[in-house]
C-alpha cells in the first residue's frame, strides 16, 4: 500500500499541494519569521507555492500578516521573491 505524502494549502492560490513542493515560511517562538529550507523548524507555518503570482496573492491580501498575527517585513517578501525565482 502506497504511504500517501502530506498536503498542504497554498496561502497565495489555496490549492492543495504536496508538502514538498511548496515552500514554508515559519514564525518562531520568538516572532521571528523566516524561510524554512528545511521544512522541519520549530514555530507556526504557512505554505506558498513556488510561483510569483501566488506570492503577489499572499501580498496583496496580505495572507502573511492574517497567518502570523503580525506585519511583516519588507525584506521577507523579497527573500521570498529570491527563491521563487531561484528554483
Amino acid at each position: 500500500m502506497l504511504k500517501s505524502l502530506p498536503q498542504r494549502s497554498c496561502i497565495g492560490c489555496n490549492i492543495k499541494k504536496d508538502k514538498k513542493d511548496l515552500i514554508r515560511i515559519v514564525k518562531d517562538k520568538d516572532g521571528n519569521i523566516s524561510i524554512d529550507k528545511t521544512g522541519k523548524a520549530n514555530g507556526r507555518g504557512a505554505y506558498i507555492c513556488d510561483n510569483i503570482e501566488c506570492l503577489e496573492k499572499a501580498i496583496k491580501s496580505k495572507r502573511l500578516e492574517r497567518t502570523f498575527e503580525k506585519s511583516i517585513d519588507s525584506e521577507i517578501y523579497e527573500n521570498l521573491r529570491g527563491v521563487i525565482i531561484d528554483k
